[in-house]
């Protein structure tokens, strides 16, 4: 499967974007999705999960509250809503996709597949 992330872009502090991750190659159905991301200088973390079912999810505490992990799996595509952006936000984010059956997010070495990334910027 072939991810696309898309959907970054600058945006003022307070302000949303929504984040999609398309898959092609594969149906997305079969796959666990994770979003990360990456500042600059720093490491990569996680930010969100969303099982293959849909019916689980985590947020990464930093972002719990304002974002929002989806999934349309009739589109090939998973969803990060981000609301309230705050300048620390500010960073590269990349999907990627897991065969994983729990419900709780796995270690990033598990998901096969990641796609480029794109980059989401807050100004304050």
């Amino acid at each position: 499967v072939q991810l696309q992330a898309s959907g970054g872009g600058l945006v003022q502090a307070g302000g949303s974007l929504r984040l999609s991750c398309a898959a092609s190659g594969d149906t997305l159905r079969r796959y666990a999705v994770g979003w990360f991301r990456q500042a600059p200088g720093k490491e990569r973390e996680f930010v969100a999960f969303i099982g293959w079912s849909g019916r689980s999810s985590y947020q990464a505490d930093s972002v719990k509250g304002r974002f929002t992990i989806s999934r349309d799996d009739a589109l090939n595509t998973v969803y990060l809503q981000m609301n309230s952006l705050k300048p620390e936000d500010t960073a590269v984010y990349c999907c990627a996709a897991a065969i994983w059956y729990g419900d709780y997010p796995p270690a990033p070495h598990e998901y096969s597949y990641w796609g480029q990334g794109t980059l989401v910027t807050v100004s304050s």
